[in-house]
């Protein structure tokens, strides 16, 4: 049924915010959770199927004879007795606002429906949902010059392996002209309020520097704790195994910190604030790591297998997600270098998270 359910999705590829859908049999060496399994974080009919979400928000009852569903009126007639109301389910705003406040425990308030839509205070501006562009109250009026922000499906494990077809490379051909012609632009404002770092020089008065696997590198002090526990999970499990130890050995890159915006989009990226890093190996072996470099030399860079792809080992990006870091290596435009600190990706996606701060 998951299957094909996501197959059905309509895949739109706007890096770095894409994310493979989980897909049913193979073997990783031959198939790929193909194209028509990928989504576009943000792509509200997408946010249906995985949040379950409704339409729109719960209307107001108003009175207690108002059952609120299906327009369904409770009558004081003799005899007839109506079923109570079944209650709607949770909009895509309310799941994913909630999921917010969850994440960021002491920075972000509690979740409230306010002024026609679902709002989180930080400090004291209230950021509101806006069809997923996070926008201050200010700014709601403006929401259609923003593209949603990414809040997309994230599988527990990679899926395997499925050739694209060539009318799903087409499609992803044809979007990627979109792409290059409307560049996606996304309000920079409730992440720029979330990690206090308006500008550059704000940014870099937020992040410290830290030793990471025995790697200076610049991160937001607020994720200092969680990389030094998933270096304290990488090195005890190197102790007792080889490949790890050895891959650990061979980083040459490791880069945080980065004012900056996505490549190829007006959208800012998480190194900008530290909440990001890029691990690398001394040598790749010709494998590919970041979709924008392998489409320098491949124009069809969606079709690489993971066979010709340069993954860490397991334990690196189990012991990132349990600690709120997703892996890009998971997004339909791969940068399997990349680890990012979301933990409400996790929690919308009811994966457990070992610590939330």
């Amino acid at each position: 049924m998951w299957a094909k359910k996501f197959f059905m999705l309509f895949f739109c590829f706007a890096p770095p915010f894409l994310a493979v859908c989980l897909h049913a049999g193979g073997s990783p060496e031959k198939k790929f959770a193909g194209p028509s399994a990928l989504v576009q974080a943000g792509d509200q009919d997408f946010e249906k199927t995985v949040f379950a979400a409704a339409d729109s928000e719960p209307a107001n009852t108003g009175t207690e004879k108002d059952t609120g569903f299906d327009g369904v009126a409770e009558t004081a007639a003799a005899g007839n007795t109506v079923p109570p109301a079944i209650p709607p389910p949770p909009s895509r705003g309310e799941l994913i606002m909630k999921a917010l406040a969850q994440a960021y425990p002491g920075r972000i308030g509690a979740a409230e429906f306010r002024d026609g839509d679902w709002a989180v205070p930080i400090r004291e501006t209230w950021y509101y949902y806006a069809d997923g562009r996070l926008l201050p109250q200010e700014l709601r009026s403006s929401a259609a010059e923003y593209d949603p922000q990414p809040f997309y499906l994230y599988p527990a494990e990679l899926p395997p392996w499925v050739d694209p077809t060539e009318e799903e490379s087409e499609r992803i051909r044809s979007q990627a002209q979109q792409r290059a012609l409307h560049p996606p632009k996304r309000s920079h404002h409730f992440f720029d309020a979330l990690w206090r770092a308006a500008n550059r020089d704000e940014s870099w008065d937020r992040v410290k520097s830290l030793r990471f696997l025995g790697r200076p590198i610049y991160v937001h002090y607020a994720i200092l704790e969680e990389l030094a526990l998933v270096e304290e999970r990488l090195l005890e499990e190197a102790k007792t195994n080889a490949s790890l130890r050895q891959w650990i050995n061979n980083i040459d890159l490791l880069d945080g910190w980065n004012w900056r915006a996505i490549a190829g989009t007006e959208s800012r990226s998480f190194h900008s604030y530290g909440a990001a890093l890029d691990l690398l190996p001394k040598s790749t072996g010709n494998l590919a790591t970041y979709w924008l470099w392998t489409s320098g030399y491949k124009s069809d860079w969606w079709a690489v297998s993971y066979s010709q792809r340069l993954h860490p080992p397991e334990p690196v990006i189990k012991a990132f997600e349990a600690y709120g870091f997703v892996w890009g290596g998971k997004w339909s435009s791969y940068d399997t270098m990349h680890f990012e600190y979301r933990p409400e990706v996790f929690i919308l996606n009811n994966l457990p998270l070992t610590t939330l701060r």
